[in-house]
């Protein structure tokens, strides 16, 4: 088992062709607000206690009235599939083993149907207000018909991010093969042996949308390009919130305004997001603008802290900040890519066990000892 983080990221990197490693690991442009994302936990020092009795550290919480076993989702992340088979599969499998929450993005490598009968569980739905609202409201259905508890609309891809790494790899719809991407890949003759055996990795529940556009990923590409839609506004939200009956969590906030606007428009969650800087680079890192955010809204709303979370410790803070869970998105690819399912799981293990044992050395019993006071400048 992997000691941490960093160490589950070497085994993937070493696993997976450069080019599906690059998608994971990669971010827009300069790579600045990824980079950010990390930074911004080092501007807080957690505060030691002692002479407390830190004997049963409880790490349960509930988050839009679900039970977690500790604060933590796995992030809405496209393309599983990329990293090992149908990986949203082992994914959300790891997750209610877990017993925390996987949130399923609409751009998964399977359908929402295959992860809500392969792998059972409280799953939340990740979806875009895309140009064709048909195919949004549909794919809404969709999620309502199979039992998914809580809708994640994502409002910060009104025009896709720049991700050079992929450019570079060829890694973009339709994909770019080259002699070098060709050789890299038939070096990683474990990882080629899984995807070969499994069904094509594309965008699943896009394709059972529009049949006729068929499973052919270049096929399908300008169908993709053509759903995002840059005129999308908060009335847009209004109108998700009619159509879907349970709780929404919009992702992607990252101002006090716009977090204002989400709860005033419906939103019984906020994601304080920057897409794990995959979109605008240059974007502070996501745990900076988190204080305000919850000084403005929290009392309204539960707020999550999604991006730049590597570390237990890092969760620690982001709650003591007043996030009520944190999401991870690489954290669990680099697992997934390393050993699959039993990597994911390791992931969460990691996180779980390295914010238990910071809570008790902080003298924090539960989750709800950890405030501002346990923070200090660094």
């Amino acid at each position: 088992m992997a000691l941490n983080i960093d160490e589950l990221r070497e085994r993937a990197r070493r696993k997976l062709p450069t080019a599906v490693f690059d998608f994971i690991d990669g971010a827009a442009e300069d790579e600045v607000t990824l980079r950010r994302n990390r930074e911004a936990f080092g501007r807080y020092a957690l505060v030691p206690r002692v002479g407390i009795d830190v004997s049963a550290i409880d790490v349960a919480v509930t988050m839009l009235g679900q039970p977690l076993s500790v604060p933590l989702l796995l992030a809405p992340t496209g393309l599983c599939g990329m990293a090992t088979s149908r990986g949203e599969i082992p994914a959300a499998r790891a997750a209610t083993e877990a017993g925390i929450l996987c949130a399923v993005s609409c751009l998964s490598s399977v359908t929402l149907e295959e992860v809500s009968r392969e792998a059972p569980g409280q799953h939340w739905f990740q979806l875009y207000v895309w140009k064709d609202r048909a195919v949004t409201q549909a794919l809404v259905e969709r999620a309502t018909q199979h039992g998914y508890r809580v809708l994640v609309v994502t409002l910060d891809v009104p025009v896709l991010g720049q991700r050079e790494r992929d450019v570079r790899n060829g890694a973009t719809i339709p994909p770019r093969i080259t002699l070098r991407n060709a050789l890299d890949t038939l070096r990683r003759p474990g990882w080629l042996w899984k995807i070969a055996r499994g069904p094509r990795v594309t965008f699943a529940n896009v394709a059972a949308a529009d049949p006729s556009v068929g499973l052919n990923p270049f096929a399908l590409s300008p169908f993709i390009n053509s759903l995002f839609d840059p005129t999308v506004t908060w009335k847009d939200l209004e109108w998700m919130r009619r159509i879907w009956k349970g709780p929404v969590a919009v992702k992607g906030v990252m101002t006090v305004e716009d977090a204002r606007l989400a709860v005033e428009h419906g939103a019984d969650a906020v994601i304080v997001s920057n897409h794990g800087g995959r979109q605008l680079d240059g974007a502070a890192g996501a745990l900076d603008p988190l204080p305000e955010i919850v000084d403005a809204v929290g009392s309204r709303t539960e707020i999550i802290l999604d991006g730049g979370i590597r570390r237990g410790t890092d969760m620690a803070k982001a709650l003591a900040l007043g996030a009520r869970a944190c999401m991870i998105g690489r954290p669990y690819l680099y697992g997934l890519g390393a050993a699959g399912q039993a990597g994911v799981a390791d992931a969460i293990r990691i996180l779980t066990s390295e914010l238990r044992r910071a809570m008790a050395l902080m003298g924090c019993k539960r989750i709800g000892d950890l405030g501002r006071s346990c923070l200090r400048p660094a």
